[in-house]
């Protein structure tokens, strides 16, 4: 007797069907209840995304997110008591930080790349379905700006390639000039070339090596040079070989004391 055809709802036992993936847990972090309620109402409208906990300034944000662990946090830039910048370094050790508010100041926008936000909105320059791929986006390490937010970026980086040494080329769309980093970080740091030409190191290697020797994770370099995380990964790899390191404080360590050696040449 010929088997039957299986019923349209029926499940193939060599195919069950696969598990949902659990939503994105989110978190709105804005001092404007209007905002909130807006964007928790967008949001919740989607399957695969879950709002856990809002919260109206820095410090409710962090508090918030040691609860409810969110995967990702909506973040404005000024709030009263403890703004955003001040909370970003807290958060990003909990979730994926994506900065969205109305500041769009250069200065701003670059402090907060360097604080570990995997991304910059600015209100008003991104529809509905832009903000949700950007909340799915960034748990996969893709980060996500707004024109203002991209063009405030691009002026600071065109600057600072202007203002390199021509000795020593870095590609356009590096994080920023040596002379930024020191200003912004560690103020012990050792030249690109000098450093580069003693371990071999390329451009792009040197500057990822001036950015763990500052203190950053995987996650903020990615965010600051605009790579992915497995990118950064790999060129970590290569930077230890070349270093003969095992550890990022091994490395720290050698690479710092490439300066330090040069201070003391130049004081002989």
């Amino acid at each position: 007797m010929p088997d039957r055809p299986p019923h349209p709802g029926a499940v193939h036992p060599l195919f069950p069907p696969q598990p949902r993936p659990a939503p994105v847990r989110v978190m709105v972090a804005d001092d404007n209840p209007v905002v909130r309620a807006g964007l928790t109402a967008l949001l919740r409208d989607r399957d695969d995304i879950a709002v856990v906990a809002e919260a109206a300034d820095g410090r409710e944000a962090c508090e918030a997110a040691v609860r409810h662990r969110p995967d990702v946090v909506l973040l404005d830039v000024r709030m009263p008591g403890v703004d955003g910048l001040s909370a970003l370094p807290h958060l990003v050790r909990i979730a994926h930080v994506v900065m969205l508010t109305y500041s769009h100041e250069a200065a701003v926008v670059r402090e907060a790349l360097l604080g570990g936000a995997g991304g910059y909105l600015v209100h008003g320059e991104f529809t509905a379905e832009e903000l949700v791929s950007t909340v799915r986006d960034v748990t996969l390490g893709r980060a996500h700006f707004t024109p203002t937010a991209a063009t405030a970026v691009l002026e600071h980086l065109q600057k600072s390639a202007t203002a390199h040494d021509e000795a020593d080329p870095v590609p356009l769309f590096s994080v920023t000039s040596r002379e930024s980093l020191s200003q912004l970080q560690s103020p012990v740091r050792v030249s690109g070339a000098e450093g580069g030409a003693r371990y071999a190191l390329s451009g792009r290697e040197a500057e990822i090596m001036d950015l763990i020797a500052s203190g950053m994770n995987n996650r903020q370099i990615a965010a600051t040079c605009f790579i992915s995380e497995k990118t950064v990964k790999n060129h970590i790899n290569r930077i230890f070989a070349k270093l003969h390191s095992s550890s990022r404080s091994e490395a720290a360590a050698k690479w710092l004391g490439t300066a330090a050696g040069a201070s003391r040449r130049g004081v002989g």
